[in-house]
């Protein structure tokens, strides 16, 4: 006889998924469809309107390119949620449970580090060494304002500093990217030790993007030898 205390596992509630934050590169989706129509524009151009082997050699090239524009382009992203940080490179996807996860690093990329010592770099975050620039140029302007305006008001005592000294308060300027990795460092400070965040990493090959790839490259390497 079972008391209504202990419930077996089947009957106790299945707690909800944590739902993910998504980052992905706005300018690299821009680039890989405009990448994409110009391939299929010219593809299809040369499939119907060509001779002798040229459809071919065009079939060839587009079953090459397609899956490699959106390998780089389109398909890199970041899921980030309370759990476990998953990367969506161009050729594997990577779970990183923050219980795993060393740290992550900003450079010329952004990387994942695992307490193995394993890297990861993060394609669908990359960095923008001009973003980085503009925001340092803003945080110097801020702070030069800031001290005229200090100098202002110690100038004109109890009648205050000048008000068009903007409020620097809400924290400096930062690039997009390093917000993002912000974000993540932040997740992971919150979510490292708990229970929830342990795990092994895992690895998975994209063979939804490598098989095509490899039929194309075959194909095009067989009508080159034979013409």
């Amino acid at each position: 006889m079972t008391t209504p205390d202990h419930q077996s596992p089947a009957s106790r509630p299945v707690m909800p998924a944590a739902r993910d934050r998504i980052y992905r590169s706005p300018m690299g989706i821009v680039g890989g469809v405009l990448v994409l129509a110009l391939v299929v524009w010219l593809g299809c151009d040369a499939l119907f309107r060509g001779h002798g082997r040229v459809p071919w050699l065009a079939l060839a090239v587009m079953i090459l390119v397609v899956p490699l524009v959106t390998a780089f382009t389109l398909r890199p992203a970041v899921f980030a949620n309370q759990e476990r940080l998953r990367v969506r490179n161009p050729f594997r996807v990577i779970v990183l449970p923050w219980g795993e996860l060393a740290t992550l690093r900003s450079g010329y990329s952004n990387e994942a580090l695992a307490t193995s010592g394993t890297k990861f770099q993060l394609w669908a975050i990359p960095v923008s060494l001009r973003a980085r620039k503009r925001a340092a140029n803003k945080r110097a302007k801020a702070a030069a304002q800031a001290a005229r305006g200090a100098q202002g008001g110690n100038r004109f005592g109890m009648f205050g500093g000048d008000a068009s000294v903007p409020d620097v308060s809400a924290g400096p300027a930062r690039a997009e990217s390093d917000k993002i990795m912000d974000d993540l460092r932040d997740l992971h400070e919150r979510h490292g030790e708990a229970e929830h965040a342990q795990g092994e990493i895992t690895t998975r090959w994209s063979y939804e993007i490598l098989i095509p790839t490899l039929a194309g490259a075959v194909l095009l390497a067989v009508l080159l030898i034979t013409g």
